[in-house]
């Protein structure tokens, strides 16, 4: 998919998963495994600003991370990695990403149907 600009919705991603985490300190760490979630920050490019997110444990040992807010041309194979404070606290490659922005508003579009004043613009069938 090439997308017609840099800040394309299609380029916007609120959801991934990573393969096993590979955790530094804690395996995983306590907060995650008592809660199943845990707040942490993330990152997936070397100088890139942390983004906040959830993370949730899945019985294999991969997490699903949830962003605070959509974050841009995240990829496959691109290592996810997990800070809480100034700690390092893991990694996980990136496996899988959720819907794009622009999937999901494409899909809100198609839920909400037409609206009432092109409904009134289709002619009748005669």
């Amino acid at each position: 998919f090439k997308a017609p600009s840099t800040d394309h919705p299609a380029l916007y991603r609120d959801l991934l998963r990573t393969n096993r985490v590979h955790w530094i300190a804690e395996e995983p760490p306590a907060e995650l495994v008592r809660d199943k979630m845990m707040d942490c920050h993330f990152r997936f490019r070397h100088q890139m600003a942390l983004v906040p997110c959830v993370l949730t444990l899945n019985q294999d040992g991969s997490v699903w991370v949830t962003l605070v807010k959509p974050a841009r041309a995240i990829t496959p194979g691109q290592f996810a990695v997990f800070y809480k404070g100034d700690e390092c606290l893991g990694s996980g490659k990136i496996l899988r990403m959720g819907p794009s922005v622009y999937t999901m508003q494409q899909g809100k579009n198609r839920e909400e149907g037409p609206k009432k004043e092109e409904i009134d613009k289709i002619e009748p069938a005669t």
